[in-house]
């Protein structure tokens, strides 16, 4: 059992955190002809916009209200008025995703109020779909923005009732930490089953680096309205991550859909649930390639202990996406020796270390350092400079990641997604080991000390 801290810090000196409506505005780019906006400053929306960019290395389309001074003591419903009908008249989207932010939050803006006042009095509005979103900067962090965004698709977009034969289909909710790579090879196993996969948000079609032949003022592909429509006609919904289980909860209650929650999008438990749960829904065996995967897996995993085994590792990102690294590597041998996430998430108690930390990544320079050796730390590309400092070297996960190339199509969900996270690891273990800028690891001192001994 894992203790979680809080540590008593008046302010974040090395963000790890990012921000809720970014999370948010993320999960929207996964739906077809789609504009998301933050209804704030534009200096939020600028900051969003710059980190979408880096991390995926395309066009980001993302509008603002442009809150002012003046505005934001008066009220920013006539922001929220001009801004919808302007990117209504100018981009023609199907679906705006409208998020608050912490400036309009903390003056207690009534979002949902004056978006029926609008609608009420501008017609012109009525053939776009408007998605309000509560997500204020200062509650939670990413994967909240995400989970709020796609549970306020459930509650706002048109879903058709359930059928009671249960067409073929299966509603897979992704984790904000899954990348577009991990989108699409989860579309393809589903498809293996005999099943169609109907992805809410579905990054694939838009984040995955293909060019349009024309300009696109919206997002470009995602899951399309009439897929939504169809989300309360499945014979399943699979949900990865504690954070995405309200939005599987959701249309459970609304449309009957059976809901299954993995804990983790990587990892030999979290493929096995994905493969006995669509072989139920498709009522038929797993498919003879996918046995053959996971026997593939077993091997690597087998072959892997020895790059693992003795091994300190340090893992900091968000609660789900810790959980499932953090896992990871301690099933592969290796001891977490330091932990930092962004939030108090009560599942964390679980995790396969003395504590986590709720903090940045100054706390997990701290707990690097207090650890005494470390061999290989785990967090996004904020985190470079520390594990410069620290000697160690970096796997870059989680978001954003704007120093490596094709991270956006890595994939490392199912058997074989696992299996290339395993080499990608054990490969940086192996290259920890062999450099000289390398702290000395328990590892290391025991095969020194065997070969002394030989």
């Amino acid at each position: 059992m894992a203790l979680i801290v809080s540590l008593p810090k008046p302010l974040s000196v090395s963000p790890l955190k990012v921000s809720a409506p970014l999370g948010g505005a993320l999960a929207f780019m996964g739906i077809e002809g789609c504009l998301p906006m933050f209804h704030g400053a534009q200096g939020c929306t600028a900051f969003a916009l710059v980190a979408l960019v880096r991390h995926f290395r395309e066009a980001i389309p993302l509008q603002t209200t442009a809150m002012n001074e003046i505005t934001t003591i008066l009220g920013g419903a006539d922001n929220v008025e001009e801004a919808l009908l302007t990117v209504a008249r100018r981009a023609q989207p199907k679906v705006i995703g409208l998020l608050s932010t912490a400036l309009t939050e903390t003056r207690g803006e009534d979002m949902e109020g004056d978006l029926k006042a609008i609608r009420a009095r501008q017609p012109e509005l009525d053939g776009v779909a408007v998605v309000p979103v509560a997500t204020p900067d200062y509650i939670g962090g990413l994967e909240t923005g995400w989970s709020k965004a796609v549970e306020a698709m459930i509650r706002c977009l048109p879903i058709d009732a359930k059928d009671p034969a249960g067409r073929p289909q299966v509603n897979i909710l992704p984790g904000v930490n899954m990348t577009p790579g991990d989108a699409e090879a989860l579309k393809d196993i589903v498809e293996d089953f005999g099943l169609e996969p109907i992805l809410l948000p579905d990054l694939a079609a838009s984040l995955d680096g293909h060019l349009p032949g024309r300009w696109v003022a919206t997002t470009l592909g995602g899951t399309r309205l009439d897929q939504v429509a169809r989300l309360g006609q499945s014979r399943l919904t699979i949900a990865f991550g504690e954070h995405m289980r309200s939005a599987g909860e959701a249309l459970r209650r609304r449309f009957g859909v059976p809901l299954l929650v993995i804990d983790r999008f990587s990892g030999l438990e979290a493929a096995d649930r994905l493969m006995v749960g669509l072989a139920h829904a498709a009522e038929c065996p797993v498919p003879e390639r996918y046995r053959r995967q996971r026997s593939q897996l077993i091997d690597a995993m087998l072959d892997g202990q020895f790059s693992f085994a003795g091994r300190r590792v340090a893992v900091a990102g968000e609660p789900d996406l810790l959980w499932t690294m953090g896992r990871l590597v301690a099933e592969m041998g290796a001891e977490v020796v330091a932990a930092v996430t962004t939030g108090p998430a009560p599942f964390l108690a679980g995790f396969p270390a003395d504590r986590v930390v709720v903090g940045d990544l100054d706390d997990f320079e701290e707990q690097i350092a207090e650890s005494g050796a470390c061999d290989l730390a785990i967090a996004n590309s904020n985190a470079a400079q520390l594990a410069d400092r620290q000697g160690i070297r970096l796997f870059r996960a989680g978001f954003p990641v704007f120093d490596r190339l094709g991270v956006a199509q890595r994939s490392s969900v199912g058997y074989r997604g696992t299996r290339d996270l395993i080499f990608s690891l054990a490969g940086m273990l192996a290259e920890a080991a062999g450099s000289h800028s390398a702290p000395e690891s328990h590892h290391d001192r025991a095969q020194a000390a065997a070969g002394t001994a030989a």
